[in-house]
């Protein structure tokens, strides 16, 4: 046998001396490993055993040209490229079917910060506070960005005395509200939460006229207040009686109109005018607002009225302006508390219409849970942790109402529908009304109240943008569970109930 056939052996010392002295077994002997007796020294024995299979190495890099130059491996790549490219150009006009057959998203529509949530009015900051005070408010920011409130609508809190224009002082922070540093500190604590700030500013807020006999000189008063407070931070002012100043002095109320809008230039964000008027007809209220050119207008427009009227003068404002200048209120500094105006047993109706509504909801302080009016319009607000003398049950209720406000609040702070959707309305009579909120292609909802308190109302609902059925969401009773299942042509609602629905877009 030739040198290159040999097998090549290794040494391998084994050091169990005396197992390898023992004689070999016959079963030993069959092992292929060839032990050689001449080998063994004190104890150690030398095997020899065959190397590791050699490797395969492929083919060599001329060898692998060879092979890749056949007419065969040609014809491979080829086709290879050429499946290759026609899957990509497949894929990309699927890509392109797609996008030319999805429908497209339509654009948002242009809001400001005041038409994301609810305001909230807090007319008598003693009365909302246990400290009494500007700086007990700022403590209470937190509460307020639970309930997904976007401003704050604080005072009046300057100097002023009833009828007397010389007592006027609209710089400086009477005594009873707190000091400017409380102030600072508010506006600061808001902020940090996305709250903004808006300035009840109204002259002679204690007096019978809200600007004096003599509103000329008052206005005159007002721009460098307003130049003042925006300096600190206010992101926005309201007045009451706003169609009587006007009046008396158009032009002057047309400076103060600039001086607020075009503060937008030097800011991020835009400031808001809010007027406040007692007129609660369609065609007032679009006077007003015509004239004034506030923002938003509050207005005795949902007091006292048949759901038929609601919805009449819903859908006039809403066709005529839109959403972004409609605000609806009920409930007021002046007014007095939701709870007063409407019964204590139509609170949960009022918040449903509030804040489902197209436009900006503006309640009052403590509306959230129920308060009612005492002797004055400014009673003390109830804290879950204050000890004032309510027995359980009230408590309760007042939790009641709270969760019921602050769940509905985030609905609409999350839903583009409820947001800045669209304005359906559905039914109406003088003691009901159905309407739908929808945007694009996000879930749409409908809303329907029945405010009569003794009769059942069985809503015949039938539209070509609805469904036959939709899923309840909401309800203001107990019978009415969510994620039930309603027939929209036989809607029934008991006395004083409301139920949010949905259903989803289809195209």
């Amino acid at each position: 046998m030739s040198n290159n056939s040999e097998v090549d052996m290794k040494d391998v010392e084994l050091n169990e001396v005396e197992q390898e002295k023992q004689p070999m077994t016959e079963g030993e002997a069959g092992n292929s490993y060839a032990i050689s007796p001449v080998s063994e020294k004190n104890g150690i024995v030398k095997v020899k055993i065959p190397d590791e299979e050699s490797k395969f190495t492929g083919l060599s890099k001329e060898e692998l040209m060879k092979v890749a130059g056949t007419p065969g491996w040609v014809k491979v790549r080829w086709a290879l490229l050429i499946l290759f490219w026609l899957g990509w150009l497949g894929m990309l006009a699927g890509a392109i079917a797609i996008i030319i057959q999805a429908p497209r998203c339509k654009p948002l529509p242009e809001m400001n910060w005041w038409n994301y949530g609810p305001l909230y009015q807090i007319g008598d900051v003693n009365s909302f506070t246990k400290s009494s005070d500007l700086k007990g408010l700022a403590e209470k920011v937190q509460a307020m960005d639970e309930l997904k409130v976007k401003g704050l609508i604080i005072g009046p809190i300057h100097v002023s005395s009833a009828d007397e224009p010389e007592e006027l002082k609209l710089t400086e922070i009477s005594k009873e509200a707190g000091n400017l540093i409380q102030f600072q500190e508010l506006i600061k604590a808001a902020h940090k939460r996305g709250i903004s700030v808006v300035l009840d500013l109204t002259p002679n807020y204690k007096g019978k006229e809200p600007w004096f006999a003599d509103a000329v000189s008052t206005v005159v008063k007002l721009e460098p207040a307003l130049v003042h407070w925006l300096g600190e931070g206010v992101d926005g002012f309201l007045f009451y009686g706003v169609e009587k100043v006007s009046t008396a002095a158009l032009s002057l109320w047309e400076d103060v109109e600039v001086l607020i809008h075009n503060q937008t230039e030097s800011v991020e964000k835009k400031k808001v005018l809010i007027g406040v008027t007692e007129q609660s007809s369609p065609d007032d209220i679009i006077a007003v607002l015509n004239k004034t050119g506030v923002d938003l207008l509050l207005t005795g427009a949902l007091r006292n009225t048949s759901a038929l009227d609601v919805a009449r003068t819903v859908d006039r404002l809403y066709s005529t302006y839109g959403q972004t200048r409609l605000a609806w209120n009920i409930g007021g500094r002046v007014a007095g508390h939701l709870a007063s105006l409407v019964g204590i047993v139509k609170v949960k109706l009022s918040y449903l219409l509030l804040l489902t509504l197209p436009g900006t909801p503006v309640f009052n302080y403590g509306d959230e849970i129920g308060l009612q009016d005492e002797v004055t319009k400014n009673p003390t607000m109830v804290w879950e942790d204050s000890q004032d003398n309510l027995t359980e049950s009230k408590m309760d209720e007042k939790t009641t109402f709270r969760k019921f406000f602050k769940t509905l609040s985030e609905k609409r702070s999350k839903e583009r529908s409820l947001q800045h959707g669209e304005y359906l309305p559905l039914f109406s009579s003088p003691s009901a009304m159905a309407y739908v909120r929808s945007w694009d292609q996000n879930e749409r909802y409908i809303i329907a109240i029945n405010w009569h308190s003794e009769e059942n109302v069985t809503l015949h609902l039938k539209h070509a943008e609805i469904p036959e059925h939709a899923t309840v969401v909401f309800s203001t009773s107990d019978d009415k569970r969510a994620d039930e299942v309603l027939n929209l042509a036989q809607l029934k609602l008991k006395p004083e109930q409301g139920i949010m629905l949905k259903f989803p877009y289809t195209p």
